[in-house]
């Protein structure tokens, strides 16, 4: 699932208006007899993203500035990928040079033969070996590199500290359990007047996204190693449903109104009712900012369970039709734009704090090394939001697995909203034949892709 907002939070966007039609959108147009190589790339910020827009089109320019041979060609609209449309211009030629993707997307990308191949040109990229091996390796397919990695995001469960101090709850030992995660939330719901313990979403896909998450945080998977049969038919399934179940009928913490979706639930915590749910650190700017909440009450703790934690990102992929000089050429402006610690439009944290946009949230780290230390440095100088509500999250980071999302994602999200979504809505639900119904489908989705 896609995270929301542009500041290493980018939802992310882009289609190309049919007034700039082939030429403007596709490959295979360096423009040489210029002598300039020109390159079309996607995700810059909208209109609408002011100051988003500001930074990336200061930036633009001051690559260009910098490499008077490349004619940079932004595109611009919302989402940058967006799954309606995303194959169909892959397919017909429209991709731009440099294009966005979603880390689940990449294979999918490859397997169409879609992708440029990077791999002699990407020791040109000047970032590349600082980049956690873990995220590369998501874009190299048989041993060859065919996209860059540019960020990343993880789960782990964000909680309102004032209500834990309320609910008699120490706030700076959250639940690690999701047993303790059960107890915490009966004890907030009992404050009453509507108060929440923990809520979860169950339509729009988003229900079978945070089985996902709930599943990989108990050591489960959805699919198999071999991606051809679902595993969701086990113990650790029927574990994550008996929870939700019970937290909703037996301990009635999750309150009566269900088939939340994120908005749902991000206006429940912004508005302090709710005590718990899961989401990654991007969330937190969106419920201060959009649904009046408190940077001081919002804390984050890893995933509770101790197996393991969903991942996320995105990173940027060449079009096929790209030639030596664009490849070459694009590079060069992500090492600008986006890999360059302390620096360009997702690294200037000086920037994004005059501008009063969050630093300081608990990314999972892009870098290795030096590059890390320098990304770090920057990062804790400008500060302006309370990290300190941050470091169990980052502290227990240390110990769990990170697992992307699984092949299919979005079909298999949408077999497992039905599963989520009636635990959460009938008491008497059969978890065994939700489940078992639910594997069925799950492996028809894989034997077809």
């Amino acid at each position: 699932m896609s995270r929301t907002g542009f500041r290493r939070t980018f939802a992310a966007l882009s289609v190309c208006s049919l007034a700039l039609a082939v030429s403007a959108c596709g490959s295979g147009d360096d423009d040489s007899a210029s002598g300039k190589t020109r390159i079309t790339v996607n995700c810059m910020p909208p209109k609408s993203a002011g100051t988003d827009r500001q930074f990336f089109e200061q930036d633009v320019a001051a690559f260009e500035q910098a490499n008077p041979d490349i004619d940079v060609v932004p595109h611009d609209a919302f989402p940058c990928q967006d799954p309606k449309t995303f194959d169909a211009k892959l397919a017909g030629g429209q991709m731009e040079d440099v294009f966005y993707t979603y880390f689940t997307d990449a294979r999918h990308v490859v397997d169409i033969d879609q992708a440029a191949d990077l791999t002699p040109y990407v020791k040109e990229l000047k970032s590349y070996g600082t980049l956690q091996r873990q995220l590369r390796d998501i874009y190299t397919v048989d041993g060859k590199v065919y996209g860059i990695p540019r960020t990343g995001y993880s789960m782990g469960l964000i909680y309102n500290k004032a209500l834990f101090v309320k609910a008699g709850l120490d706030p700076d030992d959250p639940p690690a359990t999701w047993d303790e995660v059960r107890a915490a939330a009966e004890k907030i719901a009992a404050l009453g007047d509507g108060t929440v313990g923990y809520a979860d979403y169950s339509a729009q896909n988003q229900g079978g996204w945070h089985f996902t998450a709930e599943l990989y945080s108990r050591g489960g998977d959805v699919v198999g190693a071999d991606g051809k049969q679902a595993t969701v038919d086990t113990p650790e399934g029927r574990a994550v449903l008996q929870t939700l179940h019970d937290m909703r009928w037996t301990d009635d913490s999750m309150g009566s109104k269900q088939l939340l979706v994120i908005n749902d639930v991000q206006q429940m915590m912004g508005s302090g009712k709710l005590g718990m749910y899961l989401a990654a650190p991007d969330n937190i700017p969106i419920l201060v900012k959009e649904k009046g909440g408190d940077y001081q009450d919002l804390a984050l703790a890893p995933m509770p369970g101790g197996e393991a934690t969903l991942i996320g990102g995105d990173g940027y992929m060449f079009n096929k039709k790209a030639s030596p000089e664009q490849i070459r050429a694009g590079l060069k402006w992500l090492d600008h734009m986006f890999l360059t610690p302390g620096d360009g439009f997702l690294g200037d944290y000086a920037r994004a704090k005059s501008k009063d946009a969050p630093v300081g949230l608990p990314e999972p780290r892009l870098f290795t090394g030096a590059a890390d230390a320098k990304d770090q440095q920057v990062k804790k100088a400008n500060a302006n939001v309370p990290v300190e509500n941050y470091q169990p999250f980052l502290d227990g980071n240390q110990n769990l697995q990170m697992k992307i999302e699984p092949p299919n994602a979005q079909q298999i999200y949408s077999v497992l909203d039905g599963v989520v979504s009636a635990v959460l809505t009938k008491e008497d639900a059969d978890i065994d034949t939700l489940l078992k119904d639910a594997s069925g489908k799950i492996d028809g989705i894989l034997a077809r892709s």
